[in-house]
């Protein structure tokens, strides 16, 4: 975690965005920490290392903008894949299962998504490769956007202003914070289960 901090501080607005937007939309961003950087993010501001007027609005379009790049990767690469022939990992099945599912649940799917670690890098890309409207995509997008990065970051803010000390409580909070954006996953694989 001293080492998510010290990123923080040597990056600044710049890193924290580009962690953000990679989080969000490049394939290779399924591993960044993006609730617990938020939060930490939230809680600096609290005590004057970074403004929250300026933080909320970048991590917000950081987010916005890197599930449109997933999704415009998605829609590129997409109609590639239903020229592929079936294979042993690769069926056109599940591409056409992943399309019923975003006519479906897509809209709900873009925001839930956005608190579920590597699922919300995937989801917009699945969501372009399934041909979702991207008028409907950008909605979602949005409003996912802004209750995952507003919301975490703000979190932070809130709670760094109100409880005194609250950075000696830094560990718990970012761990407990990772077990509440793995429940999604949990719960659905009980389900399927």
């Amino acid at each position: 975690m001293g080492t998510l901090i010290s990123l923080i501080f040597a990056f600044g607005y710049i890193g924290l965005f580009f962690l953000i937007f990679a989080e969000s939309g490049l394939l290779f961003g399924f591993f960044l920490p993006g609730d617990s950087v938020l939060f930490t993010a939230g809680l600096f501001a609290a005590h004057g290392a970074l403004s929250i007027w300026i933080l909320v609005p970048l991590v917000v379009a950081a987010a916005i903008l890197g599930d449109s790049v997933g999704y415009w990767f998605g829609a590129l690469v997409g109609p590639k894949l239903f020229e592929r022939k079936d294979s042993r990992f690769f069926k056109k099945k599940y591409l056409h299962e992943t399309e019923r599912y975003f006519a479906t649940y897509g809209s709900l799917t873009l925001i839930i998504a956005r608190f579920t670690p590597a699922v919300r890098t995937f989801t917009p890309i699945l969501a372009g490769v399934a041909h979702m409207k991207y008028t409907t995509f950008l909605r979602y997008n949005i409003m996912g956007g802004v209750l995952w990065g507003a919301g975490l970051t703000l979190l932070g803010y809130f709670l760094g202003s109100v409880i005194p000390s609250i950075d000696t409580y830094l560990y718990p909070i970012i761990a407990l914070i990772i077990i509440a954006s793995l429940l999604p996953g949990v719960f659905a694989w009980r389900r399927e289960k």
